[in-house]
């Protein structure tokens, strides 16, 4: 539907975006591919304190189908939409595009007119997504001032590469094509994000679909075959400008947080794992002298461990990584949160500098071997803090355990469970549960959280607060 005014969650400034109003549900993506018969879905969660259904799911739209594997789902439009150079401000927050990694099929769910019901409004098939842009196992979405962009991990032969990055229309979702004009020597994909005042996009590098799809291989780790390079691109102009490599010991560069503040030049890349020590790490970005650089500004140690208590692939190394999988940046661009599934911690770090950051807090939940328990569950938790969301005022974070279905259980062999939590957010700095707040989703993996109205990891931004 086209408005003449824009949509009432677009802000022109993260500043503005916020002192938005708080989050009343969000939308889970929950998983039984390589569980059951059964499809994934997308669950509604009460998110309203003053709800008599608050930390409650109240309603699950399943997929048609089963094994899509949904994954790193998103808006159709945000507040990019008010940027000048492309401007859409007629657009709405109303869409959620949703891909299946293992299927590459793609959902577009509308959330209106009863966002507690969403319905599918289309699916994009796998042949359709192949053959219109070249890739497969689409992974992220961004909503960006000029289409919706998605991230691929495969290219559409199946299981080899290059993986890169294609476009939907944001009117009708058709596939619009492969974005990249001038590719260079990019070949692995994984997550994406912007500097929309800069002209630059950033890319991530994971590994090719057999390097994933029926579990890591460990031969492919210890040998430095998965991703450990960044890579920087003329965004209008679609042509790779530059690589950063973080050295061969650096496996599984993953997600991108770029600073919100259109006028910041620097971002933060989590690092799974060092082959030296088996830590995990935080890269910061920068801009010098006309060029980008990195700087490993954070790392997360191992923890010794008895083998007994640890799962094959591990038995040998006798400790535990933190695997650091996820990271989110609040919109104030203060806190870091640094989801540690392997150890079973969620970090919050104060990056106000973000050469020198400083860790501000601290929860432990599940983990390999600890195994920690929620206020609110009953005995120990399996998986760990996964995926990350923030709320647009900064004081509520949601996560979820689930990693991706074959990875969860190599590492996490006893057949994990779903769950997902929140923690509060002291205004200094600190962090503490919501003994309020846990769901157990029982067999039911969980993934990705969206907010509604919009969320940290969502939104862009061209004009300073």
């Amino acid at each position: 539907m086209t408005f003449f005014k824009p949509d009432k969650t677009f802000y022109p400034s993260p500043r503005m975006a916020c002192n938005a109003p708080a989050e009343r549900l969000g939308y889970v993506a929950t998983l039984n591919t390589g569980r059951s018969e059964r499809p994934d879905a997308i669950s509604v969660v009460d998110l309203d304190p003053a709800s008599p259904d608050y930390g409650r799911i109240v309603n699950t739209l399943e997929m048609p189908y089963a094994g899509d594997e949904l994954h790193h789902f998103g808006w159709n439009a945000c507040s990019s939409a008010l940027c000048p150079y492309a401007p859409h401000p007629h657009l709405e927050r109303r869409y959620l595009i949703v891909p299946g990694l293992r299927s590459s099929r793609i959902y577009v769910i509308d959330t209106k007119p009863d966002p507690r019901r969403p319905a599918i409004a289309k699916i994009i098939e796998p042949e359709e997504v192949m053959k219109r842009s070249g890739y497969s196992r689409p992974h992220t979405i961004h909503c960006g001032p000029d289409a919706i962009y998605v991230s691929a991990l495969g290219a559409d032969n199946g299981g080899g590469g290059p993986g890169g990055i294609f476009m939907l229309d944001h009117f009708n979702f058709d596939v619009l094509g492969p974005w990249e004009i001038d590719r260079g020597p990019q070949q692995l994909a994984y997550d994406f994000w912007w500097h929309i005042t800069e002209d630059t996009m950033i890319t991530s590098e994971w590994g090719f679909p057999q390097q994933f799809e029926n579990g890591l291989v460990l031969e492919d780790i210890l040998a430095g075959r998965y991703g450990h390079n960044l890579h920087f691109w003329d965004m209008r102009r679609r042509r790779h400008l530059q690589t950063i490599n973080l050295g061969d010991e650096y496996q599984f560069v993953f997600e991108l947080r770029p600073a919100h503040e259109p006028s910041k030049t620097y971002g933060f890349a989590g690092v799974v794992l060092s082959l030296k020590d088996l830590s995990s790490s935080i890269w910061t970005w920068y801009r010098e002298n006309g060029k980008w650089a990195a700087r490993k500004t954070i790392e997360v140690p191992a923890e010794p461990a008895d083998p007994d208590q640890l799962p094959p692939p591990l038995k040998d190394f006798k400790a535990v990584p933190p695997f650091v999988t996820d990271i989110d940046l609040s919109l104030d661009d203060r806190f870091l949160y640094v989801s540690c599934w392997g150890t079973g911690e969620l970090r919050q770090y104060d990056v106000s500098d973000p050469m020198q950051p400083r860790l501000t807090g601290k929860v432990g939940v599940g983990g390999i071997t600890r195994r920690a328990s929620h206020p609110k569950s009953e005995g120990p938790l399996s998986g760990g803090p996964q995926m990350v969301e923030i709320s647009r005022d900064g004081r509520r974070v949601y996560f979820t355990n689930s990693l991706y279905s074959t990875v969860d259980d190599q590492f996490y062999p006893e057949r994990m469970t779903g769950w997902m939590a929140k923690v509060d957010v002291a205004e200094e700095g600190g962090i503490a549960f919501d003994p309020r707040f846990f769901i157990d989703f029982g067999e039911t993996r969980t993934h990705q959280v969206r907010l509604e109205g919009g969320d940290a990891s969502t939104d862009s931004f061209c004009y300073p607060s």
